[in-house]
């Protein structure tokens, strides 16, 4: 059975979502849940859940890394052997062998810090990425990094190609995924310094390598994996998110305040506009695989309800029965030898 560790205090609104949306998963997936931080907390959320029949346990960590906790006394808190907060106590059960990954919809960057201080890097990898899933024309696209690493080497673009490619083709099932380097131009030879000098490295990895994507190719569905810096990654995503609510919440606003005629049509078309609303809606995919970190990581957003959270353990799932880990280590092993 599958051992998953889903952080209890990682949403803005813990231990509620985190913990229902755990029991869900356990009895939707079949999976074993190990709920990690304050027991006082968690335990009375836990009993109101129907658990019959469910393995579930609680592992006790009295503290919660914030988005407060930032600079010298993060790295303490994700580093120090003794730590107590959930993230750090989490990912031990993970390092240990105990578990097969860690959910959670806390801080980012303390997840990240923390990640790498306990689990640390696969080998031959450089900086890890955050790699969420873009809703594309044609399906979806992972797109790496999206704000771990804000200044990035030509060496870590290729990386991220590789861990990237890997993920889309174990996890998301695409063969011989299509892999793509953002730009803002399709030809070759368009870009800034870092996309010209990752160029070569990409053309020459061995990936299904198709050249320079602009955002419009990336949601155009042109490519299944997208690599750029963190930096430009953070503003696709933030903007992509924006527009999608903005052109959702001007629909919304139109069919309210219009005539009787378009407010029977706005019924009409409810049933595609939800369809539509699905798609663009991150708690479907419940959370973001940290690439190139020698253990299963998962990061969601802050505000996930239930329903992100029993996704996301859905896809770290997927992640353990596929062994992607051991395909991503395989993967820049060889890469290594060129």
């Amino acid at each position: 059975m599958t051992r998953i560790v889903v952080d209890a205090m990682g949403s803005d609104t813990y231990p509620v979502p985190d913990v229902e949306g755990a029991v869900q998963a356990a009895r939707e997936y079949g999976v074993e849940i190990i709920l990690v931080g304050d027991e006082a907390k968690i335990k009375p959320v836990l009993e109101q859940q129907n658990t019959q029949g469910l393995k579930i346990r609680i592992v006790h960590a009295p503290e919660v890394l914030t988005m407060k906790d930032k600079g010298e006394s993060l790295v303490l808190k994700a580093r120090a052997k003794d730590s107590k907060n959930s993230m750090a106590v989490g990912m031990d059960l993970v390092k240990n062998g105990e578990a097969d990954a860690f959910v959670t919809a806390g801080n980012t960057g303390a997840g990240m810090v923390t990640a790498l201080f306990r689990l640390g890097r696969i080998r031959g990898v450089d900086r890890p990425a955050l790699a969420p899933i873009f809703p594309t024309a044609t399906g979806s696209c992972v797109v790496l990094d999206i704000g771990a690493n804000p200044d990035c080497k030509p060496e870590n673009l290729l990386q991220f190609g590789i861990l990237g490619s890997i993920y889309a083709e174990k996890v998301r099932g695409i063969k011989h995924p299509k892999v793509g380097l953002v730009s803002n131009g399709e030809e070759e030879g368009k870009g800034n310094e870092l996309v010209k000098a990752a160029t070569p490295l990409l053309k020459s990895a061995g990936l299904n390598y198709f050249g320079n994507v602009e955002g419009k190719e990336v949601i155009g569905g042109k490519v299944d994996v997208a690599v750029t810096d963190g930096f430009t990654g953070n503003v696709m995503l933030k903007s992509s998110e924006a527009v999608a609510k903005l052109i959702t919440d001007k629909i919304r606003e139109i069919i309210k305040n219009g005539s009787l005629l378009t407010k029977i049509g706005g019924l009409l078309v409810k049933p595609a506009l939800g369809e539509i609303k699905k798609l663009l809606d991150p708690s479907e995919q419940g959370a973001a695989p940290m690439l190139g970190i020698n253990g299963l990581v998962f990061i969601g957003h802050g505000r996930s309800d239930a329903f992100a959270i029993k996704n996301a353990v859905r896809v770290a799932k997927n992640a353990v029965e596929v062994k992607v880990l051991d395909a991503m280590k395989n993967a820049i092993e060889e890469s290594l030898k060129k």
